[in-house]
């Protein structure tokens, strides 16, 4: 190997074995990319949860794409271009292999359009103006670049328009940051946690309070880390209602919204812990 050990073996007696707790990683990085189909997005979530390489550094896209392209996770040890079995155990299966590589050969162009079409809309059903109208979220092609917005739907169907009915079209992305800027905001509020430990307290006296704070600290690394569906799903539990009006925007959350995004949060801890 010239000295390079891979992620997910160990050297003993000149000879590769598996190290599975590194195994694990490089298992889920394959699966992963398989799930979302694209490096750019992966990559900083790995990064976001603090997944190291062999080296002790968070993984990056340029390591990433090493390592799925690496055929000794199958087994297999590569000489001058040419792949030959080896000595070593295997990490992944073929067909996780294949799956992979099957998207690996579609253009980096065409995963990107595949991801963005795959990206959900946060704020559906759940975005109005000031005025009470629903914005829906609308999309507009120039080139090969799609541009999102939420527009409201007077202007949609070309109803009369007041002169206080505020913005009536919006880019999604920057009402999708601000939106998710207030509700981090709001998450690390000591009112907002005193209300949700009430609440949990309620409905189980023994509910551990420094798991849960723990978990309210934990939401903005947690959130990098999730695909575009899981943010969506985040988002319809937590907000009640975003009102966009002249003086900006307001959010209303869902206190019981909040409470179920922790409980799923502290589950694989109180999971580990009873093992």
């Amino acid at each position: 190997m010239g000295g390079y050990v891979p992620l997910g073996y160990d050297v003993r007696d000149r000879k590769l074995v598996v190290n599975e707790n590194e195994a694990a990683t490089v298992r889920m990085i394959f699966q992963r990319f398989a799930a979302i189909g694209s490096a750019t997005m992966l990559a900083k979530a790995l990064a976001a949860e603090g997944v190291l390489n062999k080296r002790g550094k968070l993984v990056d896209k340029g390591f990433l794409y090493k390592l799925i392209n690496s055929r000794v996770y199958l087994g297999e040890a590569v000489h001058k271009g040419t792949a030959y079995p080896g000595e070593h155990a295997a990490i992944i299966d073929q067909a996780l292999w294949d799956n992979v590589h099957a998207i690996l050969q579609e253009s980096p162009r065409l995963r990107a359009k595949n991801t963005r079409a795959q990206t959900p809309a946060l704020l559906k059903g759940i975005i109005f103006t000031e005025t009470g109208t629903a914005m829906t979220p609308t999309a507009t092609k120039k080139g090969s670049r799609l541009y999102r917005y939420y527009a409201s739907m007077d202007l949609i169907r070309n109803r009369p328009i007041g002169d206080s009915s505020g913005p009536l079209r919006l880019p999604a992305g920057m009402i999708e940051d601000a939106v998710i800027g207030e509700i981090r905001r709001m998450i690390r509020a000591p009112e907002i946690a005193a209300r949700v430990l009430k609440m949990l307290r309620e409905e189980s006296p023994t509910a551990d309070e420094k798991a849960i704070i723990k978990a309210l600290g934990e939401f903005d690394q947690i959130w990098t880390a999730l695909y575009p569906a899981e943010q969506t799903r985040i988002i319809q539990l937590l907000v009640d209602r975003v009102t966009v009006g002249t003086s900006g925007i307001a959010v209303d959350l869902r206190q019981e919204g909040l409470g179920s995004v922790l409980r799923d949060m502290m589950a694989p801890r109180q999971t580990e812990a009873c093992t």
